[in-house]
This record gives structure tokens, sequence and C-alpha cells, in this order.
């Protein structure tokens, strides 16, 4: 049985492919498209269906559409809370603003948001490009059954049905679904109960946002910027944050009065410069957001007596917050779902659907997020010919290319299937020696960043305890969404790795998911002791994570990289 999962409601569109319980591909629509969060600047095409990546994923299992059985869109119309247009004929306003909407939450769009949502099955079936419409919509007809399956039950099931664990209490923080923003629940002899929501207007990540927003950063996009900037103030306005943020006794809180203009003053312009207020704002909201989290899991915990944590939604990308959490004791463990934004809801209602199917079904577990396209030594040399690039292929991989690392040399490193979900894992990286102090700038001004952004390390598995504290093992450590405070006496080995606050957010790295890039680490620490290596996104400012070697090359040229590691070949940039 193949269950199609599709997120295309917000932001961050994508595709998964579920065959009888087990994921066989799953991808972005950003990483084919080219365009960042899959949002385009026309809000009709802005709920457009995930063609690109469904395309990658029918590919990989060797499929047409007419073979899926199910087809699961993770937002329900049904829990929309605007009205429904009435009769077949939707009236738009000349312009949105003209239309006072009737609700809070609600705005003049909200009639074509409805329309879209339930033609959806159309557009499946009708509406792909032209070079893709073979795959999509050739004959025999598609026959599956559709499926619309609840946002935020799409961000849970991501979370309950891979994670690796048979019962779990479970916890999604999100901006917002159709209603819910923040939900409850446990997974207990496979059944799910959810337990408690919060809906809108109340929600921590529709405030994160507002907050980014408000320090001129782009909301929905620039969140890890803020988490970033917290670490450079103390929380001077923690009881404004606090008054903004009211949590009860019950699993529950409100958001009251948030005026931040009026609290904190003036917002930063995009590109202005940064204030200390602005780094105490940040602060503030961040350790409101961890004391929050903590309330909430301490509530889930007593309510369900579970010792697994399970969670998703964006908020949940937080790593320092997952950290609060995982430190507090609440839990045995805590596991985050590695695509927990929006993008996971495909996983999620996949898996759902799926397991309502087969009930008692084998389950799959989520032990690595490898789950795009990858590309065979053959497909890259023909490119690197036809290209008539200058390129060499390597006898040994890891030997060599470790080389290069400990001489300082900044390697774009593209390596067997892509990653599902925003951090890249190993697949997609730009990878350099964290021993210098200069690197981490390097890093930043290569990919036109921010130098207050820090960039993150990958370490051995083995050595996790050697190297960081509070390094009890955890199944999400491989998927880079909780920081560790650096050991003492050894921040000095790795200050390009190391925060301002002494923290980094560490990927682990073992041989059985990730062969080549833990061969990697291994050679790399023969040669300098450190079996540590910087791992950040292999991508411009602006620009999605590559996907394609093409993708790889492009970005390769257009950046200071001095080396591309791309399948078993090298290419490297003259002095």
């Amino acid at each position: 049985m193949y269950t199609l999962g599709i997120n295309a409601a917000f932001h961050d569109s994508a595709a998964c492919l579920v065959r009888d319980g087990a994921v066989v591909a799953a991808a972005e629509e950003e990483r084919f498209n080219r365009v960042k969060h899959a949002k385009r600047p026309v809000p009709f095409s802005a709920w457009e269906l995930p063609y690109h990546a469904i395309d990658y994923c029918l590919r990989e299992a060797g499929i047409h559409l007419a073979d899926v059985d199910h087809v699961a869109y993770s937002y329900d119309p049904r829990l929309f809370p605007g009205r429904p247009p009435e009769g077949e004929a939707i009236m738009l306003p000349q312009r949105p603003s003209e239309v006072k909407p009737s609700e809070s939450h609600a705005n003049p769009w909200d009639a074509l948001f409805y329309a879209y949502l339930v033609n959806a099955p159309l557009q499946l079936k009708g509406g792909a490009p032209l070079h893709l419409r073979k795959r999509l919509n050739g004959a025999p007809q598609p026959r599956f059954e559709w499926h619309y399956v609840g946002h935020h039950l799409a961000h849970e099931a991501s979370a309950f049905l891979a994670a690796p664990c048979e019962r779990c209490a479970v916890m999604t923080l999100d901006g917002r679904g159709e209603r819910a923003t923040t939900t409850f629940g446990v997974w207990r002899d496979g059944e799910y109960r959810r337990l408690k929501q919060i809906e809108v207007p109340h929600s921590l990540g529709l405030l994160y946002e507002d907050v980014t927003n408000y320090l001129g950063f782009l909301h929905s996009s620039d969140e890890y910027k803020v988490m970033a900037l917290a670490s450079y103030a103390q929380p001077t306005y923690l009881d404004d944050f606090r008054d903004i943020v009211r949590v009860d006794e019950e699993g529950g809180y409100r958001i009251v009065d948030a005026d931040l203009a009026g609290r904190f003053g003036a917002p930063r312009a995009p590109g202005g410069p940064m204030e200390k207020r602005h780094y105490q704002v940040a602060a503030s909201l961040q350790k409101a957001l961890e004391e929050t989290a903590l309330k909430l899991a301490r509530w889930l915990r007593d309510e369900t007596g579970e010792r697994q944590l399970a969670m998703a939604g964006g908020v949940a990308l937080n790593c320092v917050m997952n950290a609060r959490v995982r430190d507090s004791g609440l839990f045995e463990s805590v596991w985050v779902q590695p695509a927990a934004g929006d993008a996971g809801t495909a996983l999620g209602a996949a898996l759902w659907i799926d397991h309502e199917r087969r009930k008692n079904g084998a389950r799959w577990h989520m032990t690595h997020a490898n789950l795009g396209p990858g590309y065979a030594d053959e497909e890259i040399e023909q490119l690197l010919r036809w290209s008539r690039l200058p390129y060499r292929r390597l006898d040994e991989i890891a030997d060599e290319t470790a080389d290069l690392l400990a001489r300082d040399r900044i390697i774009g490193w593209f390596q067997g299937r892509m990653e599902f979900g925003p951090r890249a894992l190993g697949a997609r990286s730009i990878l350099a020696s964290p021993i210098s102090p200069e690197m981490q700038g390097r890093l930043n001004e290569l990919k036109d960043r921010e130098d207050f952004r820090p960039v993150a390390p990958a370490v051995l598995e083995e050595r996790l305890d050697e190297w960081f504290e509070s390094a009890q093992p955890q199944p999400s450590a491989p998927f880079m969404l909780f920081i560790y405070d650096v050991k003492p006496g050894r921040a000095e080995h790795i200050p390009a790795a190391c925060h301002v606050d002494g923290t980094a957010r560490v990927q682990t790295v073992d041989r059985a998911s990730n062969p080549r890039y833990y061969d990697l680490l291994r050679a790399f620490e023969q040669r300098t002791g450190v079996p540590v290596l910087i791992n950040t996104s292999f991508n411009s400012r602006g620009q999605p994570i590559v996907c394609s070697p093409r993708d790889a090359i492009e970005a390769f040229y257009s950046t200071p990289l001095d080396a591309l590691v791309i399948g078993s070949f090298l290419l490297q940039k003259t002095a």
C-alpha cells in the first residue's frame, strides 16, 4: 500500500511517500524549485502543490500517481476557522486591505484559501507542470483515496509514529494550524489520544514570529537568528514576556497584550544597527519560551506518567529550548522529529493514514533523515565532463578530504541521499576545521551571514561525552536539535565551534547511518587529535540547500569555497 503525504498550506511545502509503514522518500519543494521555503510572492501561488517533490518521491519508488492508494493532505478545511464560501463563486476584494476581517485571525483571502484546499485533489490530478504530467497525470487515471489530516495531528503523528519508542508523551509547539497552535497527547498501545490543545490567537510560535519581525528579520524564516542573538545579553525584559505569556497550572497558556513597540520601543528596521535592547528582547523572549515549555512539559509528564517525550512543530526546532527540556530530568529521553516544521507534516500525514489503514502493521523508526535524492558517480561524472570542469577521482575520499580540512580548507561535501528537514547532516554540507578561531568568521563571510551566527560541530558519537557536558545519549542527537555545554579544557581546541555562551549545537555521527561522513571524522581526528568538524548547510544566503550535482557546482563556483567533494570526485580552485 502506497500513501503519499503532502504539505502545501502555509510554507515549507513538501511530499513524502510511505509504503506499508516504511518511508520510501521525503523532500521539500524548495530543493527542486529553488524558492526558499517554497514561498512565492503572489498569494494565489503560495499554496501550489509540491509537484516536483511529489514527482521525486514517485520516481524513487518507481511508480506513477496511478499506483498510489492514499493521499494525505496535512490541513483539514473542515477545521478551518473562516466561513466557507457560499455557492460556487468566490467574490474577491479589489485589494485585501479594503475588506475588514470578521475575526482577529481571519483575512479577506480566506475564501480563496478555502477554495484552494477543497480543490487540491483536482489540482493533483490535473494541475501539474507540463514536464511532470506524464508521471502524475498519465493513463491510467489516478485512483487514490484523498484524506484531509488536521495540521497538528500531522505534526503529532510525525513525532510519535517515527520516534524510536513504543509509547510516549507527545507535545507539539507551532505557529498555527487550522485552529490549534499547541497540542498535548499520549501514544500508547498503538493508539493516540490528544489530551489538550491551545488555539489561535494564543501561540508561542506566532509570538516568536512577531518578535523576529520586530527585530528586523524575516518571520517564518529567521527565528533561529533570534535564538542566536539571545546569548549576547541578559533577559532584562523577562517580566514583560512573563506578563505577555500567562501560563496556567493545567497545561495551558494565553498570549496577552503583545504590543512590542509599546513595551520595548520602535522596531528595528531590516538591516539596521543592532542596539543593546534588541539583544535583551531576544534574550528575554528565549528565556520566557524555555520557562513556558518546561511548565507545559511538566504538566504533560504528570498527566501521562510517560518517561519518553516526542516533539514536533516549528518551535521544536529551537535547540536551546529542547536542551532545557532534556536537562530538566522530566523525561528519560526527548526525541524531536528532525523535520519538525511544516515540511514534516507531509511525513506525519502519510504515516497517520498508513497507520489508520494498516492498524497493527510493522512500524518504521526514523534513525536518519537521508530521504531525498541521491546521485551515482556515473551521473555526477557525466555532468562534470559535459561542463568541461577540471576534476579528479579520489582513491581515498576520507583521507584526502581530511588532509584538506586539516590545512584549513573549506569544503563543499555532497554525498548520498539529501537530508529531509532544515538541517544539513553530512549529505549536503559545508565542512571546515573547528581548530582555528577565525574559521567561524570565514564561514559567515562565505555564506554572507551575520557575525553573531554560530556554526555547529559534528562529533563522532563515541567521543560525545569526552567533549561535551550533559551528553547522555539522546535519540535525536544525530539531528542537530540540542545544544550542549563544551567541556572545560575542550573549548580552546574547537573555538570556531563554540557559541559566545560556551555551548554548541551538536550533531553526533555514527558509522551505521553515514559511513563516509563517519570515516571523514575519524580521518580528521587521526591528523589533528580532534574528532570534531564544523558542519553548516551547503547553500548561499537566501538559497535553499543544494539538491542536485548541478546545484552543488553552481554554489561552489559562486562562493569562496576552496574545494568540492562530490561523490568520489574532487574539484579545487586555484589560489
